[in-house]
């Protein structure tokens, strides 16, 4: 098995996207998710990708991804006392209202 752990030392909430399956998970400051995938070969696993947004950053909020090159794309998620941390995970209520308006503007 192979592993991953992503810990969030910023003073606001880090956004954790799980990739390619666009799943994300919230975490707040000094928490720490673990990511884990079945793949047991020699290469990388994973690989992680974090960038600035200057919406999000002005809300507090930072981002990253964690990409599952190898393994099972459904890779398992959980804090540091195992409890499994599911996608939505510590979502703000204003964001998910606000990309519920995105989408709905989005539409045709």
């Amino acid at each position: 098995m192979a592993m991953v752990s992503v810990r969030n030392d910023h003073a606001g909430r880090l956004l954790l996207w799980l990739e390619p399956l666009g799943e994300d998970r919230w975490l707040r400051p000094d928490e720490t998710f673990h990511i884990a995938t079945d793949y047991h070969g020699d290469e990388s696993a994973f690989s992680v990708v974090s960038w600035a947004d200057e919406a999000y950053r002005a809300d507090g909020i930072e981002q990253m991804a964690v990409w599952v090159e190898h393994g099972d794309f459904y890779a398992t998620v959980t804090d540091s006392a195992g409890n499994s941390i599911e996608c939505g995970h510590n979502r703000p209520v204003e964001i998910h209202r606000r990309w519920i308006a995105e989408r709905r503007m989005s539409l045709p």
